[in-house]
């Protein structure tokens, strides 16, 4: 007996789209385009302006005025082996061959772009730390999400995010601030207070691009009017609402507690509905860096096609 979906190959009848063939597309151009705009940055604004930001372009920038060595071949020569530690302890072939190909591609724009450095975007020391952090912080941020690396300390800022759960931003900043400090001592303490900006606009673009660039709020409602409040918020935000069954503490009575998740620009319209239908509701808002599900963010980007198979 014929396969069905053989038959329905030979009748010409379309095949559905493979969502995870599409996802892993996206993520491959992340690597790719993350990878060159931090080629970019470096060459085009922390090298001709001596800024060590960090990392092992850091490093390289720090050599290559100390010593002349090119800001490409340094880089390869450092990431060699922190390729091999990240690899043994994040594991995965698709996470090692996209790392490979990030590495490959940021030495390739590194190596292309090596004249740069006599040629700066920018003559502003300020200018040159904020805008190369935004594109480095921007680059490592589309790799990260790619599921991938540059190798260098990004890669070991992953390596400590898996051992610790801490944040990979927050995790590259405290590595890159030793860096930092040295080319303090090379280049002075004022180039280095404006490589920190670099520093941090880098480290913020990192968590931003990972995590979204909606800030959610995530909003819980006590209130004896609790139906009413909950109707206003279905109606008249047109967010979804979950009733929580909870006892009140103090007097053991049942008191249901509201929870609904809503964007920034919403908050001000969340406290004008309660503020009308009850002034004296309790209400705790907050912050919520990343939402996935209806309403917001619709999947998760760039999922894991070896995990999930």
């Amino acid at each position: 007996m014929r396969n069905p979906s053989n038959r329905a190959r030979d009748e010409g009848v379309p095949r559905a789209r493979d969502p995870l063939a599409a996802s892993r597309g996206l993520s491959w151009a992340a690597v790719i385009l993350g990878s060159v705009m931090a080629g970019v940055a470096i060459n085009g604004f922390f090298a001709p302006a001596k800024m060590v930001t960090g990392g092992v372009g850091g490093l390289a920038v720090l050599l290559f005025h100390w010593f002349h060595f090119p800001i490409y071949e340094t880089a390869a020569l450092f990431n060699i082996p922190l390729f091999f530690l990240g690899v043994r302890v994040l594991e995965g072939r698709e996470f090692a061959v996209k790392t490979v190909a990030g590495v490959a591609v940021l030495i390739a724009v590194l190596r292309l772009t090596a004249g740069w450095t006599d040629r700066p975007l920018t003559d502003d020391p300020l200018l040159a730390g904020l805008y190369g952090g935004l594109l480095l912080g921007t680059g490592l941020g589309l790799v990260f999400r790619g599921r991938a690396s540059t190798g260098g300390t990004d890669l070991l800022a992953r390596v400590i995010q898996v051992w610790t759960g801490r944040s990979a931003g927050r995790a590259l900043l405290g590595i890159d601030g030793a860096i930092l400090a040295a080319g303090g001592f090379v280049f002075g303490w004022e180039r280095a207070m404006y490589a920190l900006i670099g520093l941090y606009a880098t480290s913020r673009m990192i968590d931003v691009v990972q995590e979204g660039w909606r800030q959610a709020r995530a909003v819980w409602i006590v209130s004896d009017r609790h139906r009413e409040i909950q109707e206003a918020i279905l109606q008249e935000l047109d967010r979804g609402v979950t009733r929580i069954v909870a006892e009140g503490g103090f007097t053991g009575a049942d008191r249901p507690v509201l929870f609904c998740v809503i964007r920034r620009g919403e908050v001000g319209r969340l406290k004008e509905l309660l503020y009308r239908v009850d002034p004296g509701a309790f209400v705790v808002v907050a912050e919520v860096r990343e939402v996935l599900g209806e309403g917001f963010d619709g999947r998760i980007f760039f999922p894991d096609r070896e995990k999930i198979q």
